[in-house]
């Protein structure tokens, strides 16, 4: 199970078989359905798509195949190259394009590559269009286009710098109160774009930046997911420096975690609390996140006489209710920061920017405003599944099992206790189930997570 087709694009493994993993043939087939679904949606026979990827080993060899498929179907496609997830989102409407696609994996390790698809707003696609996509590449009926219609390639490698200049636009960034502060920053980019587009604006914003795996190769040094087990190395990094802090990045960079002045984490579900914190405090609104995400954001939300809701997981879904919402940030616990001023997409250049104004205004350590907040503790641990496991089942046993407790199944299943709480749902992009909790201390987190992996076993007959 190593080709997942979700709603949301196509996510595999390089090499191996067609339809089992994410091959040349794969690539094809679904740049073809989307770019085929896009000629209907936009009503024109002359599309723009734009293409970006991060820098994991198989993108360009991915990238030139979806560019090549565009252009066979008619349409002009914008090649970014290098380039993030929020650049590309921010690239669309900006050129007026009727679409874009990035090539990225996300925080996946370096076997898997993806194609995450885009409307005309630089926006994810919603569920009932992501379903098109999918039952065009299952027919594979796709009309190329004749050879005086092919369509043409314009590379742009400027918008990095385009996307750094929308964000010292944002009303609330200030680049003199930054430059002021005179911040010392250590930056881990993974070896991928995070590398360039980070230092870059930090280097922009007046601070100073000890770079660490900042050479776009592919080649990541870690495992890409921005957890606390991956990061021991800039932990360590931002106390040698004496560091005011220190940014890690995910390979395609909409996930934002900090390293507190001390070389502990700051918490990746705090990235979004202290960004809504600085936010709500210049501007009365509402907030939205996932239902994975921490009990802290609602907390500081109210504290502004704000209001906060829940949203199931997964950006297309936090942004649709935060358009419900009117809410003026939001995002995922996972370091995913969406700020509509800029755009509708999770965004650690803009995390950046609002956290760098936050310390620059506040003062203090970030150790010192980490301990100003709410304190939750989660644990995020997953089960591998099975083929043969039915997970929907299993779900709805847990359900029954606690149903006198407060109980949402939007998405998966989430039981809400007095004190804590935990979040089961089967994941879009690994063959896992995932097992969120939250609680008052990391133990009593971990062993609420380890008693339902228990209970899950058990249904299960895995014990």
């Amino acid at each position: 199970m190593t080709l997942i087709k979700s709603i949301s694009g196509i996510r595999g493994t390089i090499g191996g078989r067609t339809n089992d993993n994410l091959t040349p043939v794969d690539a094809v087939k679904f740049a073809a359905a989307y770019g085929t679904w896009l000629r209907e949606y936009s009503k024109k026979d002359k599309m723009t798509v734009v293409i970006g990827r991060d820098a994991r080993l198989s993108g360009e060899m991915i990238q030139n195949l979806v560019v090549s498929t565009l252009v066979g179907l008619g349409a002009d496609v914008i090649d970014l190259g290098l380039s993030t997830t929020p650049t590309v989102e921010i690239a669309v409407p900006l050129e007026k394009a009727d679409g874009g696609i990035i090539l990225t994996a996300s925080h996946n390790p370096k076997q898997w590559n993806a194609l995450k698809l885009l409307n005309e707003k630089g926006e994810f696609l919603d569920a009932e269009q992501g379903a098109k996509i999918l039952a065009l590449a299952e027919k594979e009926d796709f009309d190329f286009a004749e050879v005086d219609d092919l369509g043409s390639v314009v590379k742009n490698d400027s918008y990095i710098d385009v996307h750094i200049d929308e964000v010292l636009k944002l009303s609330l960034v200030d680049k003199e109160t930054i430059k002021k502060a005179g911040f010392k920053v250590v930056v881990d980019g993974v070896n991928s774009t995070g590398g360039v587009a980070i230092p870059k604006l930090l280097e922009e914003l007046g601070v100073e930046v000890i770079k660490l795996y900042c050479d776009p190769t592919g080649h990541f040094p870690h495992n890409p997911e921005p957890l606390k087990e991956h990061l021991g190395d800039i932990c360590k990094k931002v106390v040698e420096e004496q560091a005011d802090f220190g940014i890690v990045v995910d390979p395609d960079v909409d996930r934002l975690a900090f390293i507190s002045n001390d070389g502990e984490m700051f918490g990746e579900e705090y990235t979004l609390v202290a960004c809504a914190d600085y936010v709500l405090g210049k501007t009365k609104g509402n907030t939205v996140s996932n239902l994975s995400s921490s009990r802290a954001l609602r907390d500081i939300t109210q504290k502004h006489g704000g209001s906060y809701k829940a949203a199931a997981v997964g950006e297309v879904n936090v942004v649709a209710k935060m358009k419900a919402n009117e809410a003026i940030i939001g995002g995922e616990g996972n370091g995913g920061i969406i700020y509509p001023e800029s755009h509708y997409g999770r965004d650690a250049l803009v995390g950046t920017a609002l956290f760098l104004m936050l310390m620059a205004e506040k003062g203090g350590t970030v150790a010192e405003l980490r301990a100003s907040y709410p304190s939750y503790f989660m644990s995020k641990k997953k089960i591998q599944l099975t083929p043969d496991l039915d997970v929907d089942a299993l779900l709805t046993a847990m359900h029954d099992k606690y149903k006198d407790e407060e109980v949402s199944t939007i998405d998966g299943v989430k039981i809400d206790f007095a004190e804590n709480w935990v979040h089961l749902r089967k994941s879009n992009t690994e063959p896992i189930i995932r097992i969120y909790t939250e609680a008052k201390s990391q133990m009593e987190a971990d062993s609420l997570a380890d008693q339902i992996i228990d209970e899950i076993k058990e249904v299960a007959g895995l014990k």
